[in-house]
């Protein structure tokens, strides 16, 4: 058998030579597809169709599999037949023919080589990852694929692997917003109490533009509402324009001194961004909240209202809005922007790997229909680019010195610091980096009960040997996808901020992607308090404790809502950890790693 990487290449040229041209609807009639049956009127906003270039390209896909190992598809596969009949309404036609047929999987690495097999499986198949880290990895594939993907992996692997989602067309249908399914209303959507900033307590009022995500169409309005009403201290702004024309959207939150007399320094400035990934609707709801906590409690709490007189801090809700609005028209669970490659059916490249530092597109320079695809060269990504020259701009043109950069994901739970290229490369603050990203995790864990671990952002998305010593050449695995051309390390080492993080917020693995609406809120108060924390070191106090929690809206109210995994605790019983009490955090991963 020739070599996977090989094998895929010949997948690619058949691929290439079938489709010379783009795919569409009429190309999908002349092949004698039948339609889906056509969807509720109230669905129609929001959820996908099945007519997609995908659906043929994977057809194609197994056609290739077969041919080239032999290996015959199934419908089910006795690992993932775990859907169990259920009395509540089926979700509608084009979920289920778009996503019924598919299975989250959650495979468990033991050995190396298992690592190496799994990546050139993902390679061949063109396989979703959806999360990876240093135990496990998790990967979203259809049911007939199962077959193909267990005939190329190593017998060790055949049966270490646990399904996590049992109606992934269900749990996709459940992510949109209750009044897509309840309320066929044209305005029910743009209703102004959805975002309607009142300053009063009432949190079913203030909040209740947060009970569900909230589609790029009704973000706008509600980013153009909070700068209106709040003009002492809120712009909306401009990072830049999409490869599809769309703006960048961005508040910038902060009061600026107005004394002439003294000489300005550069307004010392955090950003904190979302929506890289598009499908990740909890990161960009995140910063919704963040920012709007902190528009609200300006004036109001006094450690929040400090912060905003420090610094300038911009929300940045999605940096991906292509991306974010695809998810909610046709494919909930796509990633990449929507920018055009040079292979004419795969659109999009991963915006998280196509910054300038350490770009490293080799791994899926071959493949752009590679979930991780970064394009043929540095800063290909139109939305990166576009991002990086408004960071370079600012500082150079505009007085600013990027002094935070906070990078919310999911999921997985972690705190990243730099760097995410090499697990051997040390950043020279690695020490205060530490530190930080610690007390982030703390203060997670004051704000609900979650737990967050805290490594360095390769070390988070590597596969590790427990069983070798940190320092040890067999300790860390090969990759499952290339680290290089972050957002993170580009700022941190390109732009000399000095604190960079990568956030992954909830949850673990039981929902993913898909976190339920409910998860939103309390997801909001644990970003919130970490940014607190941030904010709050940032002006010199070293210490969590040095926090007011009654001084905060984080802490406005009482939040017993924890994980879906079951990390819930009464807020009663947290207290802080002496510092004595450090290396007892609940992670292994906390602890100081000297390197």
């Amino acid at each position: 058998m020739r070599p996977l990487n090989h094998l895929r290449s010949s997948c690619l040229i058949l691929l290439s030579l079938a489709f010379p041209a783009p795919l569409s609807l009429a190309n999908a009639r002349s092949l004698n597809l039948q339609s889906t049956p056509s969807l509720p009127f109230q669905l129609l906003p929001y959820l996908p169709s099945v007519q997609d270039d995908r659906w043929l390209l994977t057809k194609i896909r197994d056609g290739v599999i077969h041919t080239i190992w032999g290996i015959q598809s199934g419908r089910s596969s006795k690992h993932c037949n775990a859907n169990s009949i259920s009395s509540r309404p089926l979700p509608p036609p084009s979920v289920l023919a778009r996503y019924d047929g598919d299975v989250v999987l959650r495979f468990s690495i033991n050995t190396a080589q298992e690592v190496k097999d799994l990546a050139e499986a993902i390679n061949v198949l063109f396989l979703d990852v959806w999360e990876f880290t240093s135990e496990w990895v998790d990967i979203r594939l259809a049911k007939d694929v199962v077959p193909s993907l267990l005939g190329l992996l190593p017998a060790s692997l055949q049966h270490s692997h646990t399904p996590l989602m049992h109606d992934l067309a269900r749990t996709i249908y459940e992510s949109y917003p209750s009044s897509a399914v309840a309320d066929s209303s044209p305005t029910s959507h743009s209703d102004l109490r959805g975002f309607n900033p009142s300053l009063r307590t009432s949190p079913e009022e203030s909040n209740i533009f947060f009970h569900d995500y909230q589609p790029l169409s009704v973000i706008l309005p509600w980013m153009r509402l909070l700068s209106s009403l709040f003009p002492t201290h809120v712009r909306m702004i401009n990072i830049g324009t999409s490869y599809e024309g769309r703006d960048i959207p961005a508040l910038r939150v902060g009061v600026h001194p107005t004394n002439s007399e003294q000489p300005l320094s550069p307004r010392k400035t955090i950003i904190i961004a979302g929506g890289s990934h598009a499908r990740e609707w909890i990161s960009t709801s995140t910063v919704n909240y963040i920012a709007y906590s902190f528009i609200t409690g300006y004036g109001k709490a006094k450690k929040m209202t400090k912060m905003i007189e420090e610094f300038d801090w911009i929300f940045i809700p999605t940096l991906n809005p292509d991306g974010y609005v695809y998810t909610w028209e046709n494919d909930r669970l796509w990633r990449k922007n929507r920018q055009q490659t040079n292979l004419r059916f795969c659109k999009g490249l991963d915006l998280d790997r196509a910054y300038g530092y350490e770009w490293d597109g080799e791994m899926s320079k071959s493949n752009p229909c590679s979930e991780s695809f970064s394009g043929d060269g540095p800063f290909e990504g139109v939305e990166s680019r576009r991002f990086a020259n408004w960071v370079k701009n600012e500082t150079e043109s505009n007085n600013v010195e990027f002094v935070g950069f906070l990078d919310l994901h999911s999921y997985s739970q972690q705190v990243l610091y730099p760097y995410s290229y090499s697990c051997s490369s040390t950043p020279p603050s690695l020490e205060n980096l530490e530190e930080l990203a610690m007390g982030l995790a703390k203060a997670i864990h004051h704000a609900t009960g979650a737990k967050y671990g805290v490594t360095s952002a390769c070390e988070g998305s590597v596969v590790t040997n427990a069983k070798s010593n940190q320092n040890s050449p067999d300790h860390l695995w090969p990759r499952i996808e290339t680290g290089g051309g972050s957002a993170l390390d580009w700022f941190y080492h390109e732009m000399h901020v000095r604190y960079a993080f990568q956030i992954k917020l909830r949850d673990t693995g039981s929902y993913g992607f898909l976190l339920p609406s409910k998860n939103i809120v309390p997801t909001g108060k644990e970003a919130l308090s970490a940014v607190e924390y941030f904010g709050d070191y940032m002006m010199g106090n070293k210490g969590i404790e040095r926090l007011a929690p009654a001084d905060s809206p984080a802490h406005s109210e009482t939040s017993t809502e924890g994980t879906d995994d079951g990390d819930t605790m009464d807020m009663d019983e947290v207290s802080f950890m002496e510092e004595g009490e450090e290396e007892d955090f609940p992670n292994p991963e906390l602890r100081r790693k000297r390197r």
